[in-house]
């Protein structure tokens, strides 16, 4: 497997940002690590073995990155306005410099033109980003697989809610967004899974709350709802991947 490692300097955050890119050819997907952890964690808790089949065959390339969690959602002491801007920081750093550098890259690995749309994926609170990403930049995510996550903001802020807060609480936005509204369309031509487990450490109520907007609004989605003996862990997340990529991968 082909691994390459990168340290850039992050115009929207005013500091270097590093990432690991795992793979040689395929489509771009962005792997967002758990709460508070680092680029490195898709590699140390054996993502890289459960893509590894898709990585290896040149359908994918994974390119892991960095939260800010300790600056923003974690830092539960903080000023949540401070902390709530950081995190929009985060947001452009996403969709104005880590996907450009992703496109540049497959397009020149795969020989392609153009701009290639990005799967978002993560587990627990990199779920909850990856989810965000896709509901809020369908011009730029075409597939989501989000596992263990919980889509509104309460758990990083509590009750606290501004502008910023709203727009990255998928609960309160896809809630008030008219069944009309062209992101719709954009959802449904592209795939998203949620799943969740039942058994320790798990809040399948967030995902249901979800899934009941999603079928209120009609918008399409794959929720799966695993057994009580499925909890919040790696080797959980790690079947799922497994269960779930070829789905996502699959044309038409």
């Amino acid at each position: 497997m082909e691994v390459q490692y990168f340290k850039n300097y992050s115009p929207a955050l005013n500091r270097d940002m590093e990432c690991k890119v795992y793979g040689h050819a395929g489509r771009p997907v962005l792997s967002i690590p758990s709460q508070n952890n680092r680029f490195y964690e898709f590699e140390d808790r054996h993502m890289t073995d459960a893509w590894s089949p898709w990585i290896e065959s040149g359908q994918v390339m994974v390119f892991s990155i960095d939260t800010m969690d300790h600056e923003t959602w974690s830092d539960k002491y903080g000023d949540p306005r401070r902390r709530i801007l950081r995190h929009e920081q985060w947001i452009r750093y996403i969709t104005d410099e880590m996907v450009p550098f992703m496109r540049s890259m497959v397009n020149e690995r795969n020989g392609w033109t153009g701009y290639p749309w990005v799967i978002a994926f993560g587990c627990s609170l990199g779920a909850a980003h990856a989810a965000n990403l896709y509901f809020r930049r369908p011009d730029l995510f075409d597939g989501l697989l989000a596992l263990s996550g919980v889509y509104t903001t309460e758990c990083g802020f509590d009750s606290y809610m501004d502008d910023l807060v709203y727009l990255n609480s998928p609960v309160h936005y896809l809630t008030n967004m008219p069944k009309d509204h062209p992101f719709i369309e954009l959802y449904n031509r592209k795939k998203a899974v949620f799943c969740v487990g039942q058994g320790p450490w798990e809040v399948p109520y967030s995902t249901r709350r979800l899934h009941s907007i999603l079928l209120d609004k009609n918008i399409h989605a794959w929720v799966d709802y695993w057994g009580y003996d499925c909890s919040h862990d790696w080797p959980w997340w790690h079947k799922q991947v497994n269960y779930f990529v070829p789905y996502l991968l699959k044309s038409g």
